[in-house]
């Protein structure tokens, strides 16, 4: 199958003054096809989010160095103008993070802010993105619709405004979403009904997702693939049935024993092999 985003040899380098640089990400490449879920797992500063900023051209230019291609739909995002990124930002790829407040004005109503980004894209007149932003409202399950789209940030939940980040994200129907961190700051239910629904939402309209999250439990949820990153580098990646069965590398199999350690504080440490099948099984099989 045709790839919609081909990553090859993607690094960025960071510059401080005098200091030495530093590649948070170093000669990453990657696929993902339509309607695939691509997972990026590794711990707090391997590079994930550089990865995906560097990827919509949100990094900071004066001080991050950028070489490589990500051919995306005939288009290299690495070598447009801002003004072309401006356009398929939101409108062909969308992002959404672990901290909603980011993307969202504290006085502005929740429904207006979902229904700009399309008017900012030309779908159409103010009075028909207002209706559109009121049907995904309810796609997203939040209602009633009207109350919700007359609410302002801060009379809503931490879950309820990651899921309109979300229909923000995705009211232009993107190809690609870029997730990072989406679940990070939600409890355990929460989690568990965000992943489900951007699980549907994937389904009904054939989005493809860049999954970052250091949670191999989150991973398992949703994603076709796993990418693990390490230092900036991809050390591992494969099917996630394969990955997570069957881990290659040492630092792979550290970070799901103790994913499942945490979730099972009376775990021995065991061997990986002997001590968490089980555990794997019940992950990769739901």
């Amino acid at each position: 199958m045709e790839s919609l985003l081909q990553v090859r040899q993607l690094t960025a380098e960071f510059r401080s003054g005098n200091a030495p640089s530093h590649r948070a990400v170093d000669g990453v490449s990657f696929d993902i096809s339509p309607s695939e879920v691509v997972g990026v797992m590794g711990e707090s500063g391997c590079g994930k989010t550089t990865l995906a900023l560097v990827l919509l051209g949100l990094h900071d230019r004066d001080r991050v160095t950028v070489s490589g291609t990500a051919q995306f739909q005939d288009v290299d995002l690495l070598s447009i103008q801002e003004r072309a990124l401006q356009r398929i930002r939101g409108s062909k790829i969308s992002l959404i993070s672990q901290e909603p407040g980011v993307a969202l004005c504290p006085v502005r109503r929740v429904g207006e802010q979902i229904a700009e980004v399309a008017h900012a894209h030309g779908r159409g007149a103010w009075k028909k993105c207002r209706v559109e932003a009121e049907l995904w409202l309810g796609l997203i399950g939040l209602n009633p619709t009207a109350r919700t789209f007359t609410a302002y940030p801060h009379q809503l939940s931490g879950g309820q405004l990651q899921r309109v980040v979300l229909a923000q994200a995705l009211i232009c129907r993107p190809a690609l979403l870029i997730a990072d961190e989406p679940t990070a700051a939600l409890d355990a239910r929460h989690q568990a009904e965000f992943i489900h629904l951007l699980r549907n939402l994937k389904t009904q309209f054939g989005l493809s997702v860049l999954l970052i999250s250091h949670t191999p439990e989150i991973q398992a949820s949703l994603a076709d693939r796993v990418l693990v990153m390490k230092a900036g580098r991809i050390i591992e990646q494969g099917p996630l049935v394969n990955v997570f069965r069957n881990p290659s590398d040492p630092y792979t199999r550290t970070l799901i024993r103790s994913a499942m350690q945490a979730r099972d504080t009376n775990a021995a440490p065991e061997s990986f092999a002997a001590g968490h099948t089980a555990k794997i099984e019940e992950w990769v099989e739901r």
